[in-house]
């Protein structure tokens, strides 16, 4: 006997945005990645096209990220000295679809590094590897400020995903986009009704960049209200599908690090014996908080960890699997 299965019919779809830029397109990147374009529920695909596969950034920093536990830096230690080396790695050896720069030095409180440096960093990551790229500030919006615009003119014509505009701090990225044809991360603190608040005000200032933006609805690692944050994510592939406009936008998920943040992630054995060897612990903390992400409808993931990335990239493998009926 057959069974008719109940099928949702939506009325919008998520946009789709193109990161990256090849030599036609003004560029120098091998290819493009498209992200986005869903017209269903996350791998529902018997209701609706999801046309491109969630997409995994590995993070690289500009200095040596002395802060990391051995076990990660381990994967590392050979290239985290060169920035372009390191990207490159990321990309021919662990599979990275993606490169997130993290200007890290940049900070005030660490090596305070220049505009000119940053910039120059960004032209060996450029020259190292043929992906698009991510680019994130030192996370000090004052200094962001300042380094954002001569980092996105040195990466002119590139479409880089810049990041992050916040409401109250969005013109200067938003306007480094704006002038040298890039893309923006706009970050959310965890609320649905400020990512949209914020689309809205970069959309008011160029309304080309609506095409051009992806949400960080800022994420929780597993164990740190990670249920909020997907159902904050879910409300915004409703809200997209419904056909709202300021919410049609895929979304990115810093996996990295919140989870590296996390004791969880960094405490050795010796110190939680119940919590099982750290070298093996962390990296599938890492990954169960991207896998469970994914489900709420994250499009771009940035990760650490290649033991981390190989089983997530695994997972989207059996995720695109065509399931209609």
């Amino acid at each position: 006997m057959a069974v008719d299965i109940l099928k949702e019919k939506y009325r919008g779809q998520v946009r789709e945005v193109v990161l990256g830029a090849t030599k036609d397109e003004g560029g120098t990147r091998s290819h493009t990645i498209k992200v986005g374009g869903e017209k269903a529920l996350p791998f529902l695909h018997f209701e609706g096209e999801i046309p491109n596969r969630p997409v995994v950034a590995m993070e690289i920093w500009d200095m040596v990220p002395d802060e990391w536990p051995e076990s990660l830096k381990e994967y590392f230690k050979d290239v985290y000295n060169d920035p372009g080396a390191w990207a490159k790695k990321c990309v021919d050896e662990y599979g990275a679809d993606m490169v997130a720069v993290r200007f890290k030095s940049a900070d005030p409180d660490l090596n305070d590094t220049s505009a000119d440096e940053c910039a120059a960093t960004l032209k060996k990551v450029l020259e190292a590897v043929s992906v698009p790229l991510i680019v994130y500030g030192c996370g000090k919006a004052e200094k962001d400020n300042t380094i954002m615009g001569p980092i996105g003119e040195a990466g002119a014509g590139e479409n880089l995903l810049l990041g992050v505009a916040e409401q109250e701090n969005y013109k200067s990225v938003a306007s480094a986009a704006m002038a040298n044809k890039h893309s923006v991360i706009a970050q959310s603190p965890i609320d649905i009704n400020i990512a949209k608040q914020l689309n809205i005000l970069i959309a008011e200032m160029s309304t080309p960049l609506l095409d051009r933006i992806v949400i960080d609805p800022t994420i929780a690692a597993l164990g740190y209200g990670i249920e909020y944050c997907y159902s904050i994510m879910e409300r915004a592939r409703f809200g997209a599908l419904q056909g709202d406009k300021m919410l049609a936008m895929p979304m990115i998920g810093n996996i990295c690090h919140e989870v590296w943040s996390k004791k969880e992630a960094y405490l050795p054995a010796d110190e939680e014996p119940g919590w099982g060897d750290q070298a093996e612990r962390s990296p599938a903390w890492e990954a169960v908080t991207a896998m469970a992400l994914l489900q709420g409808g994250i499009n771009l993931l940035i990760m650490r960890h290649p033991e981390a990335v190989k089983m997530v990239k695994n997972n989207i493998d059996d995720l695109m699997k065509d399931n209609s009926y």
